[in-house]
C-alpha cells in the first residue's frame, strides 16, 4: 500500500482505511512541519499544527477531491491553522535553521567557530523573518524554505501570482532592512510582466 499514489490513498481514507492516512503522513509530515515552522517559529506549535492538519485531513477526507493533487491542500489548511494560531497566540518564536543556513550558506561541516558564528547569524535572520507582515512571511517560507513556485503559493493561498510577487518583493526588501544586507546580498528573482 506504502507505493499508492496519493489519490488512490484518499480514496482509501475516504472508505475509512486508517492505513491510509498513516501512509499519507509519513509520506507528506515533512512538508507541513517545514510550513507551520516557517510560519510560526515555534517547534510546539508545528509539531501541534502537523497532528491538527492530519486529524483534519481525516475528518474531510469525504470534501477533498481525490483527482487533485493534496500537497496544495495540505499548505493551504497549514497556513491556515498557522495563521489563526499567530493571531491567537500574537507570538513570534525560534530560529528558523533552515532559512539561516540559505542567507548565511554554511556547509554542513563546520567548525565550533563556524557554528557560534551560525547561531548567531540564526538568531539575526529569526529576528528579521518575524519582524515582517504574516502574509509576507508566509509567502517568503513558502518559496525560500519549502522551495515552491509562484504558481504554487498562488494555488496554495488562492491569491493572484501577482500577489505572490508582491509580498515576496517587499518580504525581500523587509529582510534586506532588517538583516543590513545589499540588495545583490539576497536572491532577487526578477519576473517577466506581461
Amino acid at each position: 500500500m506504502t507505493n499508492l499514489p496519493d489519490r488512490e490513498l484518499i480514496l482509501a481514507l475516504q472508505s475509512g482505511d486508517l492505513e491510509a492516512l498513516g501512509i499519507l503522513y509519513d509520506r507528506h509530515r515533512n512538508l507541513v512541519y517545514r510550513t507551520a515552522l516557517g510560519i510560526t517559529g515555534d517547534d510546539e506549535a508545528a509539531a501541534d499544527l502537523l497532528q491538527d492538519v492530519f486529524l483534519r485531513l481525516y475528518r474531510f477526507a469525504h470534501r477533498i477531491d481525490a483527482r487533485r493533487p493534496l500537497e496544495p491542500w495540505l499548505y493551504r489548511m497549514t497556513a491556515n491553522l498557522a495563521y489563526s494560531w499567530l493571531k491567537r497566540r500574537k507570538r513570534w518564536l525560534r530560529p528558523l535553521e533552515d532559512l539561516a543556513d540559505w542567507f548565511s550558506g554554511l556547509s554542513k561541516g563546520r567548525s565550533l567557530q563556524q557554528r557560534v558564528e551560525r547561531d548567531a547569524e540564526a538568531e539575526r535572520v529569526q529576528q528579521a523573518i518575524l519582524k515582517l507582515p504574516s502574509q509576507q512571511r508566509g509567502v517568503v517560507v513558502m518559496y525560500y524554505i519549502n522551495d515552491l513556485s509562484l504558481q504554487e503559493i498562488a494555488d496554495v493561498l488562492d491569491i493572484p501570482v501577482g500577489t505572490v510577487k508582491s509580498r515576496l518583493h517587499y518580504g525581500r526588501q523587509a529582510l534586506r532592512r532588517h538583516l543590513g544586507l545589499d540588495e545583490e546580498m539576497v536572491g532577487e528573482t526578477r519576473y517577466e510582466f506581461t
